[in-house]
């Protein structure tokens, strides 16, 4: 048999550059056909891919050479011209291969390439969503009489051939998702708003109902789920401990001595930074499943690392706990057990399981990836007890050596040969101070401290899946009580990050302020952002707690979660934040009134506040145009509105200054409130008393990107922080850190710990309704 052709490396690196990962590049360059296709497409694009390519171009490239018509060569270039314009994407590039297969031989007309290939048209989400939104808005009344009766097939027709070329799969997902948020669950009583059921491994879809009425309170947005009945925290059953067949009869009755039976489930995080919003899932599903089953939950600190680990990060991630609601039975940290960790290890050296080893960490990963063994592998046993000794009472330097595991790893992944178990830190320790020098590892510490605490269910994130071969084999050989090891989806959003070494260096930067910067996605950062512990606990209920790993889950799920929250729990007041001077000429000068105003519209039992109003107010600058329309429903020449909870005016005369600006507008008021009219917010200036100014920071994602990367540096949106100074009636005077807020017609506002006696600091939390216009990237036209 003749040897397999080497691959060109030179043809790998090529295809790197433009986005192929390493496996997919060594694919290509392996493929005589493709890769001769690939190069030469690369080569006509004319583009220096060592000075760099946008990776969407890239793949389109790979796309387009895995299935580019052989008779087709002439017209190329042309395919290629329009893919690095950005003009062809995914989903009409096929519809382009297909016309010049079709014209091999003829010479292409553009327009009739264009035109028939969608050629330089990107349908985005939002704009299908738009569009579902609008066919509702027109088909309203037929569709809320109808029901599910109403045919949609024929609705997804029609919005289907406006818009050709978008993608089928998320035009149905919205338009089931906006059925399901308009008329709610089939089961349930008209207008009710079900948890949406989806298969498992399909992407959440999020859709924007249309609202007419900008004055309401209510959130416009619905979001469906991926979640399934069975992976509900109430349904799921995890597996009983007593079914591992390797835990014997007296190693359960300890165990069942020592927990009475009960489930016993541990939250344990590395006091390396502050907790995100993906502990919050771990949390919910650690305390929840304990308390559910009436057990407990410990809050136990993995505190191996003392290079990394302070006080400061303990103390956060206690508070963080408490915050969501979680009460640990007990806090324990691993560095409790680092003497029986030590003696434990001492015991693996004499089996024979452990060694100390002298390799560079990268030649100890070579090694791995060519499975090869460790020189020191057969050191023997009591000379490898004198080299822990000698690791122990700091002997060496740091990095210098390691603990190294003789794990049964022939099936595992090659990088878990010979896990390390101990390794020296000359670091102060929070909890033991500078007792020890070597400390353990996650892969040695995690299992046995799960099992020195008789945990009965060990639940962690799926990328923990590779490390339980190493988990069952510790506990094993040590034999040691085994627990039941689950792994579940991690959280994960769009528009954030949760690496925590990549946070610390926005933090170190600057490019936020501070671990609580409301932009990030620590939990200390959604709670100073005005968020509440509710919300985060009801977005965890709602994705639930599937095994399956899926894309990440849209913010705007978060946000309708927070939206239905805070409708039924934040007082209204009024914010003017870009004011324009309004003088009611017919409101005696120096005289003034209160206005009683609800606490919350719809509760009267949620009580009433006082507002003034005087002959001067100031409305939004948005609220008045010049020109009025039928589609805008704010203030203009010889046309009227109901200043809210309070009466109509009537714009008789607008005043401008020397440049031509608007200075105020003069009005009547109607205090019969004769006609019917659309209404608006305002702010009421006395005569001896201006309104209080307060400082508005508005909140936008910190990344462009839904998918943040490793390239997230360039996905930093430098317009994620505005400040605005606005008037505000007296509701807010007096507000504390975390008092929270309906700023009408606006969005849930946050009192930020900036605040003073003098000037009070709000955050804006979430808008009223999802922004469609919103435009994160300053790049975009």
């Amino acid at each position: 048999m003749a040897p397999p052709k080497e691959i060109d490396p030179q043809l790998i690196s090529l295809f790197e550059k433009i986005g192929l990962n390493n496996t997919k590049a060594k694919e290509a360059a392996g493929n005589i056909n493709l890769s001769k296709q690939l190069k030469e497409i690369i080569e006509d694009s004319g583009i220096n891919v060592d000075e760099g390519i946008d990776r969407s171009v890239g793949l389109l490239f790979y796309t387009m050479a895995s299935k580019y018509p052989a008779n087709a060569v002439k017209h190329r270039k042309l395919v290629i011209e329009y893919i690095i314009k950005k003009e062809i994407g995914t989903l009409n590039l096929q519809a382009c291969l297909d016309y010049v297969k079709l014209h091999a031989l003829d010479d292409i007309v553009l327009d009739d390439f264009k035109s028939t290939c969608g050629v330089g048209v990107v349908i985005t989400n939002e704009q299908i969503k738009d569009a579902v939104t609008d066919y509702f808005t027109k088909h309203n009344s037929e569709i809320l009489s109808k029901r599910y009766a109403y045919n949609f097939n024929v609705a997804l027709g029609e919005i289907r051939t406006a818009l050709k070329w978008a993608d089928g799969k998320v035009l149905k997902d919205t338009l089931d998702a906006t059925v399901l948020a308009t008329l709610g669950d089939k089961s349930l009583p008209e207008n009710a708003i079900a948890k949406v059921e989806k298969p498992k491994n399909e992407k959440p879809t999020t859709t924007s109902p249309t609202n007419n009425n900008n004055t309401t309170s209510t959130s416009s947005t619905t979001t469906t789920t991926t979640t399934n009945e069975e992976d509900t925290l109430e349904n799921i059953k995890f597996p009983d401990p007593k079914d591992n067949i390797q835990n014997t009869k007296e190693l359960l009755e300890n165990h069942l001595k020592a927990t009475g039976g009960k489930v016993v489930t541990r939250f344990p995080p590395e006091p390396n930074g502050y907790l995100h919003i993906g502990h919050a899932k771990a949390m919910f599903l650690d305390f929840g499943y304990a308390k559910k089953n009436g057990g407990t939950c410990y809050l136990r600190f993995d505190d191996t690392n003392p290079e990394k680990e302070n006080q400061e990060y303990i103390d956060s991630i206690k508070d963080s706990v408490r915050w969501l609601g979680h009460e640990p039975t007990k806090i324990t940290y691993s560095s409790d057990y680092f003497d029986q960790l030590y003696d434990l290890a001492l015991e693996l050296i004499r089996r024979g399981l452990a060694y100390v080893c002298f390799q560079p960490p990268a030649e100890i990963k070579s090694c791995r990836e060519k499975m090869i063994d460790s020189p020191w592998r057969n050191t023997p046993v009591e000379e490898n007890l004198k080299l822990f000794e000698d690791m122990r009472k700091g002997k060496f330097k740091e990095g210098e050596v390691t603990l190294r595991m003789k794990g049964d790893m022939k099936h595992a992944n090659p990088c878990m040969r010979d896990m390390i178990a101990y390794r020296i830190k000359y670091h102060h320790h929070p909890m033991t101070g500078d007792k020890w020098c070597i400390y353990p590892s996650y892969d040695y510490s995690h299992c046995l401290v799960d099992s020195i605490e008789n945990i009965t269910h060990s639940l962690c994130t799926l990328e923990f899946e590779v490390r339980r071969l190493t988990y069952n084999w510790l506990v094993d050989v040590l034999g040691l009580y085994r627990p039941v090891v689950w792994e579940f989806a991690r959280l994960n959003l769009t528009h954030i990050l949760l690496s925590k070494r990549k946070i610390i260096t926005m933090v170190q930067t600057g490019i936020v302020d501070g671990w609580d910067d409301p932009r990030l996605s620590t939990l200390n950062a959604f709670r100073r952002k005005g968020y509440t512990p509710e919300s985060i606990q009801m977005l965890c209920e709602t994705v639930g707690v599937t095994k399956a790993n899926s894309t990440s889950i849209p913010y705007e799920l978060l946000e309708h979660c927070l939206r239905t929250d805070l409708n039924e729990k934040a007082t209204r007041a009024m914010v003017v934040l870009d004011p324009i001077k309004v003088i009611i000429t017919n409101y005696a000068e120096g005289a003034d009134e209160e206005i009683t105003v609800p606490n919350i519209p719809g509760h009267p039992e949620k009580g009433t506040h006082k507002v003034d109003l005087s002959r001067v107010i100031y409305i939004e600058r948005s609220d008045f145009r010049m020109e009025d329309s039928k589609d805008y429903y704010g203030l203009a020449p010889k046309k009227s509105v109901l200043l809210k909870y309070a009466y109509n005016v009537h714009c008789d005369e607008v005043i401008f200054d020397k440049a031509g600006q608007i200075q105020e507008i003069h009005v009547t008021m109607d205090r019969a409130n004769t006609a019917k009219c659309k209404t608006i917010h305002w702010v009421s200036s006395k005569a001896d008393k201006k309104p209080q100014m307060i400082e508005v920071r508005l909140y936008e994602h910190l990344f462009t990107d839904e998918e943040v990367g490793d390239n997230w540096v360039e996905s930093v949106n430098p317009n994620s922080k505005k400040v605005v100074y606005a008037f505000a009636d007296k509701t807010l005077e007096g507000s504390k850190e975390y008092d929270r807020f309906q700023f009408e017609r606006t969005g849930y506002f946050c009192c930020d710990k900036d605040s003073t006696a003098s000037k009070l600091v709000f955050n804006r939390t979430v808008s009223l309704k999802e922004n469609k216009e919103r435009k994160l990237d300053p790049r975009r036209k």
